[in-house]
């Protein structure tokens, strides 16, 4: 079980998929059907029941073919016990510089939150490996492009709106990732067990991603 992150994963498909609030059953359901439909990031937020646990699995269900990591890691308490469970990465809503250094120091890819300019060139600056664009769907994908402007070298991964139907104007604007809750990942699918849906839907933003 590889404890690495694999760059090759996220380039084949830059969406990383949030996970927050689904039981054990439904993780190990989601990391099958999105694996078969070609999703190759998964974050497990830590704000979820028993997030630690679900970290473990999924890294045991993906067998490889999934980089899983952490989401809504704010303090080095919460990157600690990501980080013993198996996460291969670390997203954060916010801005911490004792997370990101410690990630820096351990080789752990990390993506903080930011939303102004300010916020995401500081989070540049502290070393994060690409910023999260958070909540993105505040002013969409001409707010990225505009960023891109003075801030042409930071990998902004926009996150919070994105969807099939944006997904390309993203991708036009600039974006180096996405995260994607959902519109993956919808609660009223997955407890009513449409799994077929939820692979149909990773496929469709392979086939987008795919025809740019």
């Amino acid at each position: 079980m590889t404890t690495v992150f694999n760059w090759s994963h996220f380039k084949a498909l830059p969406v990383i998929g949030i996970l927050r609030g689904y039981s054990t059953a439904q993780v190990e359901k989601i990391i099958h059907h999105s694996c078969r439909g070609g999703l190759r990031n998964i974050e497990i937020t830590m704000n979820s029941d028993h997030a630690v646990e679900l970290i473990a699995l999924a890294k045991e269900r993906a067998e490889g073919r999934m980089n899983v990591g952490a989401g809504t890691v704010c303090t080095l308490a919460d990157l600690d016990a990501a980080l013993t469970a198996g996460a291969t990465f670390i997203v954060t809503p916010i801005i911490d510089a004792d997370v990101i250094k410690a990630c820096n120091q351990e080789g752990v890819p990390v993506i903080p939150g930011g939303f102004t300019p300010t916020e995401v060139y500081r989070a540049w600056e502290l070393g994060a490996d690409m910023v999260k664009l958070f909540p993105a769907n505040q002013f969409g994908p001409g707010y990225l492009k505009d960023l891109l402007g003075p801030f042409d070298k930071i990998k902004l991964v926009p996150t919070g709106g994105v969807n099939l139907a944006n997904f390309s104007q993203y991708l036009q604007s600039g974006a180096y990732g996405f995260g994607v809750a959902s519109p993956l990942f919808d609660m009223k699918r997955v407890e009513a067990e449409q799994w077929n849906w939820l692979e149909q839907q990773a496929r469709s933003f392979v086939e987008l991603y795919q025809a740019q």
